[in-house]
């Protein structure tokens, strides 16, 4: 096949080749054009997996939409090995998700092919099915998960009280990698047959993964029997790690589950139970967490939202809107700019709060091109404003991830020709906490916006303990002084001097201050006092539409400090 390649062998032949076998295989084959990112599986995959069609472009990306979501960095780390040439042969255990959404350990093996210039062109192989077909596993002696479904359906859906107990090898992977898959088999059948000898009559274990074991007890035991056996097991853990001259150090970590919980579903049991262990993983390894049916649904609704805002950022960000929060001078109350804010709403016009999917942006990596949008869109209406007000600013937040993941410089500074702004009406939000995370990047971008005369501001100043050394760093135009820290100000006299020190502080390194959060005629009468030189807050106006925000503030004839002397809001 290889000769082929090298002497023109086209995509179409090597389809035709593959749909010629495909009939009387039970595996899935499939070829990837390694040049054009175009993938090729049988049709029978989308039957049995959660794939649209069985031909696609931008493969990479699309493997993220029926790839189990813990498995993508695994996969992306294999393709990068793949196309840089760094491996001929490709042989990959994993979860795809079925045509449910539920998640399928399948292996998948292939080989490079290359073109005549020494280049990787293909990989060609197969995908099959394990885990779920596997009715007993030969090394550990222990039944396996088609047999624990066998199990579970016997009872449909009156299943006895008990439990399900899953327990898994923390970072097997590791230790397979560190010492070698002969010495992991070597640790899985240890554990294997000393969770064996630990059941009670009436309990029974199955090996359902690589390194997960289920024990199940339909005895009416409690839960507390669940941690007792757990406990037992994890000191097993420790005494034969210390037996063994601490050879490898590894630890176990569980998932418990009420049997009245899965109603004799074996796919609910699947679920819940990887859900408990997945908690007590991420809770910090080597400890148990009982199933938490609230914990499991803000999960899902978690789950959902992540899903709503794929599909808005792919949908022209279907959903998003840009808000905007004016910020005015101390001194006279007048208008002199406004800060950006994403919001989001579902289909069914649900507005969900930005502490619920800020997050979720940037675990996915979705808060690079939605903060691309809201840069452009907010530098738009900047453009538009500075019409009517010829010196207005406009601030943009950035997501630490734009920072480290993206050429988010080049983007600023792209925005800002694009719609003919001034550098200097343009500032760049920053938290400190962000900051800290990785200063290099920081670093770099602050002095690159610096060079290019954008405005830095340091944000919610006051939340954390290094600001100074922020201060020093990063030499930014202004600070924002975060509502908590002014509300602190305001009623204790330690931070109200504080307070008064930063703003001298400040002013004598010739930086500006903004006070956020100034909500009341008496917020506002002390705040002032201090003599900060902006002033944002509910008091001057809350974040607005692009439309509300204009009509409101860009259009208003009404006079701001004669408004704010009135005891009225300034807008």
């Amino acid at each position: 096949m290889e000769e082929f390649i090298k002497s023109g062998l086209t995509m179409n032949q090597i389809e035709y080749v593959l749909q010629l076998f495909d009939p009387s295989m039970d595996d899935c084959l499939y070829v990837y054009d390694l040049k054009h990112d175009y993938y090729r599986i049988s049709s029978h995959a989308t039957e049995r997996f959660l794939m649209d069609t069985d031909h696609f472009y931008h493969a990479e990306q699309k493997h993220e939409t029926f790839v189990y979501y813990k498995d993508i960095p695994l996969l992306k780390e294999e393709f990068n090995r793949i196309k840089s040439g760094t491996i001929i042969f490709h042989n990959l255990h994993y979860r795809w998700l079925d045509r449910e959404g539920r998640p399928v350990w399948i292996n998948c093996r292939g080989k490079v092919l290359k073109d005549s210039g020494g280049t990787p062109a293909f990989l060609i192989g197969c995908i099959n099915e394990i885990g779920q077909r596997q009715k007993a596993d030969n090394m550990t002696g222990l039944l396996g998960e088609s047999s624990l479904e066998i199990f579970v359906n016997q009872y449909e859906g009156l299943i006895p009280d008990g439990f399900f107990l899953r327990i898994g090898v923390d970072d097997f992977k590791d230790i397979n990698g560190g010492y070698g898959a002969e010495y992991g088999d070597y640790l899985l059948k240890w554990l294997a047959e000393s969770i064996s000898k630990r059941v009670e009559p009436g309990q029974k274990v199955y090996r359902i993964f690589s390194d997960e074991f289920m024990i199940v007890d339909v005895n009416h035991r409690e839960m507390e029997s669940a941690v007792r056996f757990y406990k037992d097991m994890r000191r097993a853990v420790d005494a034969f790690v210390e037996s063994n001259g601490y050879q490898a150090v590894f630890t176990i970590s569980g998932g418990i589950l009420d049997t009245k919980k899965i109603k004799g579903d074996y796919d609910t049991l699947m679920k819940l139970s990887e859900f408990a262990l997945t908690e007590a993983k991420e809770a910090g390894k080597n400890r148990c967490c009982i199933f938490d049916e609230a914990k499991y649904q803000s999960f899902l609704q978690k789950k959902e939202l992540t899903a709503q805002l794929h599909h808005a950022v792919n949908h022209d960000f279907e959903g998003f809107e840009v808000y905007f929060q004016p910020i005015v001078d101390a001194s006279n109350y007048e208008l002199r700019g406004a800060e950006s804010l994403m919001r989001f709403s579902l289909p069914d016009g649900e507005r969900i709060s930005p502490a619920e999917f800020i997050p979720i942006l940037e675990e996915t990596g979705l808060i690079i091109p939605a903060g691309k949008w809201l840069m452009r869109r907010a530098l738009c209406m900047c453009k538009k404003w500075q019409e009517y007000i010829p010196d207005f600013k406009i601030n943009v937040n950035l997501s630490y991830i734009q920072v480290i993941k993206s050429q988010v410089l080049k983007e600023i500074m792209g925005a800002i020709e694009e719609y003919d702004l001034a550098p200097e009406s343009v500032g760049i939000e920053l938290t400190e906490s962000g900051y800290l995370d990785s200063n290099l990047h920081f670093k770099k971008l602050w002095k690159g916006l610096r060079k290019n005369g954008v405005q830095i501001i340091l944000d919610d100043f006051g939340t954390g303990y290094s600001n100074l050394h922020c201060l020093g760093d990063l030499e930014p135009d202004y600070i924002k002084i975060d509502r908590s820290f002014t509300m602190k100000a305001l009623n204790r006299e330690y931070e109200h001097n504080l307070m008064t020190q930063i703003i001298e502080m400040s002013h004598s390194l010739e930086l500006a201050i903004c006070v956020e959060g100034i909500e009341t005629d008496q917020e506002l009468s002390e705040m002032c006092k201090l003599g900060p030189d902006y002033i944002q807050g509910y008091y001057f106006g809350k974040p607005e539409g692009e439309g509300a925000f204009e009509q409101k503030f860009i259009h208003s004839d009404a006079v701001c400090g004669t408004r704010a002397e009135s005891g009225q809001s300034a807008f």
